[in-house]
């Protein structure tokens, strides 16, 4: 008997124990524990505010939505308001009509994720402090209207008094669209440079090799090198003005004769057939009527006749 109630004893311990440790294999520790604990519902303030994000905004749109809970969150909290959110929400001519009767439909799931986290503490940075939203477009002749941000069909805006603050500087509708208009063309610009950078015109162009890189062209350029003649040596033209000079320069008779026949002879049928005149070979033989004209390189004149 005492061995079937100390058997008994052990199977009951262990069934109470063992729902604890089953707990703590599922649920973890850590981050893990933190987030079991986390309520999954706020209860009626949740579905409150998620009907005001239902109903008053793009229903497809979270930035709408969050930016919607986020006035309802700073009405609550300005102690101008009630500090319920039901209640907040409920007030007479406040939201859209039936907010609170009407079914909510496709998107409600996405209401209601919003409204979680707007409970828990995020919100729309681009609101910031306003308590006011209209249809994005309309426009009212009132000069309080300070508007922050455009999000989910609905411009939301803050009444700041220009009696009051006459210093301030009111933002108008198209101000804040144009400002997140540049700021999104901006975001898509960096994302398509980060992404992948454009090509060029540069880039596409096909490279043109140089004439002189060119087989054909140093083909080209190496004939028309054989065709085309060199030029005349610099020591050519020296012989022929030495030549030249030497002639002019002849002190004699015989020097000139032997001289001009051979440069006649170089030329292939030619003969010489002028003879030099004997006065002029006399003159150009006697020292003393030389004078030292053709030393000095000047031609030899015909003599003048003595009386």
């Amino acid at each position: 008997m005492k061995t079937i109630r100390s058997s008994r004893r052990l199977s009951l311990s262990a069934i109470v124990l063992l729902p604890p440790l089953a707990l703590a294999g599922c649920v973890g520790t850590g981050t893990d524990l933190e987030e079991a604990v986390t309520p999954l519902s706020y209860g009626p303030s949740q579905e409150c505010l998620a009907r005001a994000m239902y109903f008053e905004s793009n229903r497809s749109s979270e930035s709408g939505m969050l930016a919607v809970g986020t006035v309802v969150m700073n009405r609550v909290e300005s102690g101008e308001y009630p500090s319920d959110v039901c209640a907040v929400v409920a007030q007479p001519k406040q939201f859209a009509p039936g907010v609170m009767t009407r079914p909510m439909g496709a998107g409600k799931e996405l209401a209601m994720e919003t409204a979680h986290k707007v409970l828990s503490g995020q919100r729309h940075e681009p609101v910031r402090d306003a308590r006011f939203f209209h249809t994005a477009g309309l426009s009212f002749p009132y000069g309080n209207m300070h508007y922050t941000a455009i999000a989910g069909g609905n411009a939301f805006y803050e009444k700041v008094s220009r009696r009051h603050r006459p210093d301030f500087k009111h933002a108008s509708q198209a101000e804040v669209a144009a400002a997140g208009a540049s700021g999104a063309i901006d975001g898509m610009r960096q994302g398509k440079t980060a992404a992948a950078p454009t090509s060029t015109a540069a880039a596409l162009k096909p490279a043109r090799k140089p004439a002189e890189e060119s087989p054909f062209m140093a083909l080209w350029n190496g004939l028309a090198r054989k065709d085309t003649a060199p030029p005349a040596s610099p020591s050519v033209g020296l012989a022929a003005s030495a030549a030249d000079v030497t002639v002019a320069q002849a002190t004699t008779a015989t020097d000139a004769a032997s001289i001009a026949p051979a440069a006649d002879a170089a030329l292939p049928g030619v003969t010489a057939t002028t003879a030099v005149p004997a006065a002029e070979t006399q003159i150009a033989a006697s020292p003393s009527t030389g004078n030292g004209l053709a030393e000095r390189g000047g031609r030899v004149a015909s003599p003048t006749p003595r009386p």
